[in-house]
């Protein structure tokens, strides 16, 4: 009996030949423990300054977080003028996570960067190109522009949304970002990731934070200066927690509300 022909890879399915290692260094899971479940909400800071140099390594930190395609459409704003930290302070409603604050920065989803980053990616590949596989390099020219790019004004967004579903009747597809709004919950959802690992960061530095959604993002979007296609995700307050500063003791609903096994 002839054997059957081998089922030809996808670009998702290969695995591509890197030369690149980079072996999991050890940590402690029990410190990371710590960090996670003394995270908390904090509305009330001390007077107690944070040191710049902890704020840039937390920022950093920011920026390490997992992004689809390597595109990192965020951007974070560090408030430190005086006048545009008061004027913050009352578009985030005077609440007192943001009054009392001794650091507030303004995290950012760009749905328009990911043309320019995707060419800044794609250069420091072409750079390095002896250590990386092609694969990777094919699908920065290729499939982010597929994937992400949807013509002036999203023009060709409908279009290609009725072409995935066609597609998707016959085949496993990726079904987007195909529209601006899927667009806006690309961003958003990059930018939280990052969010993320600014307060975890701040926790490990012995700080607490704040993720404040109860903002007047246009005021916020104009105090700026930023384009109508930069959308606030959130704004994080930061600073030393008071006694009072957290309002209650943690609490969940029951996991099994959340937590499946299929």
């Amino acid at each position: 009996m002839a054997a059957s022909p081998e089922k030809k890879q996808s670009a998702f399915e290969r695995i591509p030949n890197v030369k690149h290692v980079e072996p999991a260094i050890k940590t402690d899971s029990a410190e990371f423990e710590k960090v996670v479940r003394s995270r908390r909400s904090t509305r009330v800071y001390s007077d107690a300054p944070v040191p710049e140099s902890v704020v840039r390594k937390c920022l950093e930190l920011a920026l390490l977080a997992p992004n689809s395609s390597n595109l990192q459409c965020w951007e974070f704003y560090w408030v430190r003028d005086a006048s545009k930290k008061q004027a913050l302070v009352k578009l985030c409603l005077g609440q007192p996570a943001a009054a009392t604050a001794q650091e507030l920065i303004v995290c950012v989803a760009r749905l328009d960067t990911w043309k320019r980053n995707s060419k800044l990616v794609l250069e420091h590949l072409v750079a390095n190109q002896a250590d990386v596989p092609a694969a990777k390099l094919n699908y920065q020219r290729k499939i982010v522009p597929l994937a992400y790019g949807h013509g002036p004004f999203y023009i060709f967004g409908p279009l290609k949304k009725l072409l995935i579903a066609t597609l998707g009747l016959f085949k496993v597809v990726p079904r987007g970002p195909a529209s601006k709004s899927d667009m806006r919950v690309w961003a958003h959802k990059t930018t939280a990731l990052a969010c993320e690992n600014l307060m975890l960061a701040f926790r490990a530095f012995d700080f607490d934070s704040c993720p404040m959604e109860g903002i007047d993002e246009r005021r916020v979007q104009k105090l700026l200066g930023l384009p109508r296609s930069a959308e606030v995700c959130m704004v994080i307050s930061a600073g030393k927690r008071s006694q009072n500063g957290v309002y209650d003791k943690q609490f969940r609903l029951n996991s099994s509300l959340f937590l499946h096994e299929v």
